[in-house]
């Protein structure tokens, strides 16, 4: 049977729920697992689990452990990256530093500022992958999971010739929240979705048993406090750009420059306890869970029995290449002409078919223009932090920061650079191919008093216009 290489295994709630996912397909309980981290205690918690999985439900999957991550991909057919570079101790700096320049972020791991060095921390790793992965399995499948999605697939779609998909669960759980608010059950939902990760809009919503527009009801009912009050952040989007998008209010009130920038605007759209809005919460999350089970071993409390898969794309697409029976899912690849008004090579989120042949992206054509631009703002973001992460070159990175929306609401140029070069200093360790350096100092220029102006040539209506106004003024003294 097929070896599923899974690289960062440590990550013990998202690789548990992956391998039972794995181990619950009928296609697949003869797989070989290769779990690979760099943590061995985590990684000996997971292979303990996982074999006592195998056991007490009498399958025949064999489990293997390696610290190396080239025997982890040696022969391997798919190769899934669950990585998170730094842990909690880098995304702590992710969040808190930019905290102290006013740029509230509440998830942090997908733009922003914190989104942003995550992917420079990720990127280089990913490199590695796929360099190994060319020498150790040329024909073997990359299925990432590590955020931030956007910026790590926009990479991915660089840096070699693997075929890659990105996947994540915001289209599937948008979809279950969609159904409740049109009062249509989730099988009879039909739709299209696409546009960028954590921003894919849900271009059209119709009933398959009546082929009715589900959106006129989905619009009439985000103007009721009772639903509008669970999404503020998504329904007004929605309220003002014509759709609906994937994502929590956590995530989208950082991706955009409205809700997030100054006390008014958090305490209007982001007073929802959590994700919904918090300052912190996943950071303060994922501190709290390693701090809980630090020296408890969470799999202990969990229960080996294998029941019906997660909503998880990842099973499903390695059943359909093992089988041949045809999967539909939304992924992140690179834009090869799927998405005719966003740019070539930038990662999008569209609807993709999986068989045994590979990955079939589908063609969309164009966004609604509102759409295309406000995907636009966040793909400039990626694609500048990729070069960045590529090139090693901080400028970059600083040009991100500066063009990311939320940032760009909240500081000056001079601040962002500030702010870049505080965090630079103090995620040094994760950014090897910095080499240390950082942006360059751009200190405030001030001006001596009676500063006479270089003389320079003026714009000739600029001139009249300069005349009139000083006419006015004298004017204006004269009646005085």
């Amino acid at each position: 049977m097929a070896k599923i290489a899974l690289i960062g295994a440590g990550s013990l709630i998202f690789c548990k729920t992956l391998v039972m996912d794995i181990l619950a397909t009928e296609a697949l309980k003869g797989s070989e697992l290769c779990l690979m981290s760099r943590t061995k205690p985590k990684l000996d918690r997971m292979a303990t689990f996982v074999k006592r999985v195998i056991r007490e439900n009498g399958l025949p999957a064999t489990v293997t452990t390696t610290l190396d991550r080239r025997k982890a991909l040696a022969g391997a057919k798919y190769v899934i990256v669950m990585i998170q570079v730094g842990g909690v101790d880098a995304f702590r700096w992710d969040y808190e530093i930019p905290l102290k320049y006013g740029v509230d972020q509440c998830i942090g791991d997908s733009l922003g500022p914190g989104g942003i060095f995550r992917g420079l921390r990720t990127i280089p790793a990913l490199v590695d992958i796929v360099r190994d992965m060319g020498a150790l399995c040329p024909d073997a499948v990359l299925l990432n999971y590590a955020n931030p999605m956007g910026i790590n697939c926009t990479a991915l779609g660089q840096i070699g010739r693997i075929p890659y998909i990105g996947l994540c669960h915001g289209v599937q759980t948008t979809l279950d929240l969609i159904s409740r608010y049109v009062g249509v059950p989730k099988e009879h939902v039909d739709f299209l979705c696409a546009g960028i990760n954590h921003m894919a809009w849900f271009l059209s919503l119709k009933d398959k048993r009546t082929g009715a527009d589900l959106y006129p009801i989905l619009r009439a009912n985000m103007e009721k406090p009772e639903y509008y009050v669970n999404e503020k952040v998504r329904g007004e989007v929605m309220r003002h750009f014509g759709y609906f998008m994937t994502e929590s209010t956590g995530h989208l009130s950082e991706y955009v420059p409205w809700f997030r920038k100054n006390r008014k605007a958090l305490d209007l759209y982001c007073d929802q306890p959590g994700f919904g809005g918090a300052t912190g919460a996943y950071y303060k999350y994922c501190a709290m869970i390693a701090k809980k089970y630090d020296q408890i071993n969470y799999l202990d409390l969990e229960s080996p029995k294998i029941t019906r898969r997660s909503v998880e794309y990842c099973s499903y697409i390695l059943e359909a290449m093992e089988t041949d029976r045809a999967f539909r899912l939304n992924g992140n690849v690179r834009n090869d002409g799927y998405i005719t008004n966003l740019p070539q090579g930038c990662c999008v989120e569209v609807p993709v078919f999986v068989d045994r042949r590979g990955l079939h992206p589908a063609k969309i054509g164009e966004l609604p223009i509102q759409c295309a631009a406000l995907n636009m703002s966040n793909i400039a973001v990626q694609q500048l932090t990729v070069q960045a992460a590529l090139t090693g070159d901080p400028e970059f990175a600083m040009q991100a920061v500066a063009m990311d929306p939320l940032a760009g609401a909240v500081g000056t140029l001079g601040e962002v650079r500030e702010m870049v070069r505080a965090m630079f200093k103090a995620e040094a360790q994760w950014l090897p191919q910095f080499q240390g350096r950082l942006p360059a100092a751009r200190p405030v220029i001030k001006f001596p008093k009676n500063v006479k102006p270089v003389d320079v040539p003026v714009d000739p209506a600029l001139a009249v216009a300069n005349r009139f106004g000083q006419l006015a003024t004298q004017q204006v003294t004269r009646k005085k």
